[in-house]
């Protein structure tokens, strides 16, 4: 047979029971017959690989990985939904639409707990995949998205132009098979099936998407041309003719009231459903309707989403261990009898700190209720002391930290308690980063990912030994090359010759940012003298004080922060500080920052190292007192309260100009 022919007709066949299997879940022909099919299509694809089609099956496979992903401006902003979490929010929204709508009729939405994309197709023929971003710009992720074998790469008409959005997601199935892969390799495990969806979905390298069992629900027309279509129901019914898989409801609710029931319906089978939702979404079905009611700059007012209440049940807490965070921070776990809440398996859940643990009086074997907060994380909300036996055992916080063995303090009016070892495993990523970031020692080459691939392949655990380094075998790292190791040698040997203060500075003793690295330098000229320091004299020079003083000589107390100064030395490191006065740039005093989304130019330590030199702040809360909120792409919750309390939101850009 002609082989220009077989691959098209292959082509065909595959993917009509691609459709059948994962769409419509009525397969035709057995998962042998169809593997069959496709090596015959691969092997002849790699014979001619000119006859093979851009929407050949075989891109569910994922082609090359990229290095990067590119930025895409969206020409229909996907923007975020206002939320209610109570009827009368819900009866209001009915009021502000009858107020330019007078008889609105409307349609009612699972919400999926995933990651929205825009998927574009020119002639039927899919020709990209962004992600949301911030709403306007996103990234390019269409070897990823073809890889989602839910997602038509030909549309049944050749229609000139269509961008729909829809979510990505990863069911319950795939969610628990990922983890147990990642949990058998001993690599970190994701912590729900978003974030598993998020991550699969950003992976640079395509063919590690397409083994993640993706999947999308398409909910929306972004932009059509030539089609005419009149409303949201038609549209869905349009979307599903053409491939697309749609949670397609077609009622259609005259009254809020009914659509209201609706929502409490949705509510009540959520936690059987096979994949996420973290809410009801209520649309009115009218375009024309729409067009009438507008959007804010934020939202659309022709559509709300119901926020449920978290999910309660009760358990067992049968242990408290302690998890050590990448800050140092020691956050207590309960150990629980596993109990299924809000569609997933859970078996553990934070005790945030000592004093909550005190404060509701939790205990080792109570039974307690735990909830998601936000369908997101368990946590313990009320211990059931009427069910105590008198086996209860009082949980006190450990000394030492149980990863590192480095002493653990707790600060004056502080809820955390902190491990105060500068190799400890579980910090060692930050800490590395904060060492070779450009505020302290100014280490080019070394990003968070290129951290993070040195650590993970046994080349360094502390960054002490970056000055120990076996560049060849650095070299021989995918990604890296000879050329790298070379800049990065010669990085490093400039680095050694830094002021005292950036060594200071980099050691990332709590409180002290680069002002307070200047002025410790300043008055104790070496690294010795300042180990050697009296806190009580050193709370004595000015801006310094007595939580900062003890920080410090808490810092140098412990034996490995002590070996790893002395590796330094060993190693050349400049630790004498021979200026005459130390000039400090103070123009973030008495400003307070909240980072939140993914930043491209900037890890979040970088960022807040730069405010935090400036004499800045970071937070990890939005409050009234927040001054800047610093937003990436995709940030969530922190910059909606921003909004909401009129606090100032930049972008990199904005920082940029900023920090000049």
């Amino acid at each position: 047979m002609d082989p220009q022919k077989r691959i098209e007709e292959l082509t065909e066949q595959l993917n009509y029971h691609n459709y059948k299997y994962y769409v419509e879940d009525a397969p035709e022909i057995s998962d042998f017959e169809f593997d069959a099919l496709l090596r015959e299509l691969e092997e002849l694809e790699e014979k001619y690989p000119q006859y093979r089609s851009p929407v050949s099956p075989t891109v569910r496979v994922g082609g090359e990985a990229a290095s990067q992903f590119e930025e895409v401006t969206h020409t229909v902003p996907m923007q975020s939904l206002q939320k209610a979490f109570s009827k009368e929010e819900i009866l209001d929204f009915d009021r502000r639409v009858r107020e330019v709508v007078p008889s609105p009729e409307y349609v009612v939405e699972h919400k999926i707990d995933g990651l929205s994309v825009s998927i574009e197709y020119e002639n039927g023929v899919l020709v990209r995949g962004s992600t949301r971003g911030d709403g306007i710009t996103g990234e390019d992720i269409t070897e990823n998205i073809k890889t989602i074998r839910t997602i038509p790469l030909r549309l049944k008409d050749a229609i000139p132009f269509l961008e729909v959005r829809g979510e990505v997601f990863m069911s319950e199935e795939s969610f628990s098979r990922l983890n147990a892969e990642l949990e058998e390799t001993e690599q970190p495990l994701f912590a729900n099936p978003r974030n598993a969806a998020a991550g699969s979905l950003r992976q640079l390298d395509p063919k590690i998407a397409a083994k993640r069992g993706l999947d999308i629900f398409v909910f929306n027309i972004q932009r059509v041309e030539g089609v005419e279509i009149t409303d949201h129901i038609g549209g869905l019914r349009f979307l599903k003719e053409q491939g697309f898989k749609t949670i397609l409801n077609d009622r259609v609710f005259k009254t809020i009231e009914d659509a209201y029931d609706q929502i409490m319906i949705i509510g009540e089978e959520r936690g059987s459903l096979p994949f996420g939702i973290d809410g009801a979404v209520v649309k009115v079905n009218s375009f024309a309707a729409r067009s009438a009611l507008g959007s804010t700059a934020k939202f659309p007012r022709w559509a709300i989403a119901y926020k449920y209440p978290a999910e309660r049940q009760s358990t067992v807490i049968r242990d408290i261990k302690i998890q050590v965070g990448r800050t140092g921070v020691l956050t207590p776990l309960a150990i629980l009898d596993t109990v299924r809440i809000a569609g997933s398996n859970v078996s553990r859940a934070t005790l945030h700190n000592i004093d909550y643990i005190h404060e509701k009086d939790i205990r080792i074997n109570d039974t307690v209720i735990v909830e998601k907060a936000g369908d997101i994380i368990p946590a313990v909300v009320e211990v059931l002391k009427e069910e105590r036996s008198g086996d209860e055992k009082v949980f006190e916080m450990p000394a030492v930290c149980p990863e590192c063995g480095a002493e653990v303090v707790r600060e004056e009016g502080e809820a955390a308690y902190r491990c105060t070892g500068i190799s400890c495993p579980a910090q060692r990523l930050r800490n590395i980063i904060h060492f070779v970031s450009r505020p302290a020692m100014d280490i080019d080459g070394l990003g968070g990912s290129n951290v993070e691939k040195l650590v993970e392949n046994g080349l360094i655990e502390n960054a002490s030994d970056l000055y120990y380094l076996d560049f060849e075998k650095a070299a021989e790292l995918r990604g890296f090359g000879e050329k790298w190791a070379s800049n990065l040698k010669a990085a490093l040997e400039r680095s050694k010759t830094n002021p005292l203060y950036r060594l200071v500075f980099g050691l990332g003793i709590r409180h002290i940012g680069e002002k307070a690295a200047k002025l410790l330098s300043a008055k104790y000229k070496t690294i010795d003298a300042l180990m050697a320091a009296d806190p009580e004299e050193m709370a004595e020079i000015r801006d310094i004080g007595g939580i900062m003083a003890e920080s410090v000589a808490e810092f140098f107390r412990q034996e490995q922060n002590r070996s790893f100064i002395e590796r330094l030395k060993a190693a050349g490191l400049n630790c004498v500080d021979d200026s005459e006065e130390t000039a400090l740039d103070n123009r973030f005093e008495g400003k307070t920052f909240v980072l939140t989304g993914t930043l491209q130019r900037y890890k979040r330590a970088e960022a807040a190292a730069i405010i935090e030199s400036m004499g800045g702040k970071t937070s990890s809360s939005v409050s009234k007192k927040t001054s800047y909120v610093l937003a990436g792409a995709e940030a969530g919750s922190k910059l909606d309260k921003a909004n909401s309390l009129g606090i100032p939101v930049i972008s990199e850009d904005d920082f940029d100009e900023m920090i000049k």
